[in-house]
């Protein structure tokens, strides 16, 4: 058989939904793989307690084997049976964000297999906050390893297009939920220390977690770990989010981010080449180019975090030689965690 005809959609609406989530549940109780909806990206989900099974994730992904994956389950319950010690502060954010786009590093039991902990000592663990995913976690009856349903170091998936796109005939099957709601990964939040430290930031900023259990560590960088460097959350290590077509992510104010993109996309243009613009409303009405993706509004990042995964891959689609990114966007918030996806996925970035 094909190997492009092995990989079945179910989709949400549809009347045969509900015999594709039983279908669904019972792959991942037999060792298979299932991309899902979250409410931050598309998950493709395994037993997290069986080592072939995660294997298979590594495999259709092409993912590093020691970049750690996040454990998602359907109730809080289910941390007691894969974490060592479960810290107050741990409870206080779990009872105020979950289900929600919060990741929270705990110690590891031994029943979770070395291949979902990426080999370390410590298992991320997220409720998510979407019904289908939470429903494939009752139905198949354990805990899903589920990093990002892309092929690694690609821009995140946010419909099931993008699922399609990049793991077709690699994955056992795919539930359409429709379009994620954030667009962003959740948030990362190391509780194995006495103050949490904050591994990679989403949807719930460090704003929010000082409000909860009060100190909070910045434990991220804006690009990638060294060599040798250990990555203690997905994410950390590898290129992430990058397109095919090379990418510029112009910084600084806005007069000078506005003249910096014009200049090249004129330089472009005289070797001939084609440029997209990923850019803010407001900049697109003073710069122009060959194709335009918006970030929605300046000063609401929350429309840039929908759009940023699905605009980088609309744009890498056009046949363009270069892809000029808005850096004036309002970096507060949620913007924060898009900006730390702008930069990683950027091949330069210019500050003016």
């Amino acid at each position: 058989m094909n190997m492009k005809n092995r990989t079945l959609v179910f989709k949400s609406g549809d009347e045969d939904f509900e015999a594709g989530l039983l279908k669904a549940a019972d792959i991942i109780r037999t060792g298979g793989t299932v991309a899902f909806p979250t409410e931050t990206v598309y998950g493709l989900g395994a037993d997290a307690l069986n080592a072939d099974a995660v294997h298979k994730i590594f495999k259709a992904k092409g993912r590093p084997a020691d970049n750690p994956l996040i454990v998602h389950i359907a109730n809080i319950d289910q941390c007691s049976k894969l974490a060592e010690e479960i810290p107050a502060d741990a409870i206080k954010l779990m009872e105020t964000f979950w289900p929600g786009p919060l990741t929270l590093i705990l110690k590891a039991k031994d029943v979770v297999p070395d291949v979902t902990t990426g080999g370390l000592n410590t298992v991320g663990l997220r409720m998510p906050d979407n019904p289908v995913a939470l429903e494939l976690i009752r139905r198949s009856d354990t805990p899903l390893a589920a990093p990002s349903a892309n092929t690694s170091g690609s821009p995140s998936p946010t419909t099931a297009e993008h699922v399609i796109h990049d793991l077709d005939g690699k994955i056992d099957a795919i539930l359409d939920g429709g379009p994620a709601d954030i667009g962003l990964e959740s948030t990362v939040v190391d509780m194995t220390d006495k103050v949490p430290t904050i591994l990679r930031p989403g949807h719930v900023s460090a704003e929010d977690i000082r409000k909860c259990v009060g100190d909070v560590r910045i434990g991220y960088r804006d690009r990638t770990l060294e060599e040798g460097e250990v990555a203690r959350s997905p994410g950390m290590k590898y290129t992430h989010y990058s397109p095919k077509t090379k990418v510029i992510l112009i910084e600084g104010n806005i007069k000078d981010v506005h003249k910096a993109m014009t200049e090249i996309v004129s330089d472009c243009h005289r070797e001939g080449g084609r440029v997209g613009l990923f850019v803010t409303e407001e900049t697109a009405k003073v710069v122009n180019a060959d194709e335009i993706c918006s970030l929605g509004k300046r000063n609401i990042p929350s429309q840039a975090a929908r759009s940023i995964f699905m605009g980088l891959r609309h744009l890498d689609d056009k046949e363009i030689d270069l892809i000029i990114v808005d850096g004036t966007l309002k970096k507060e918030g949620i913007g924060t965690a898009v900006f730390n996806r702008l930069r990683k996925a950027a091949d330069r970035i210019i500050n003016v």
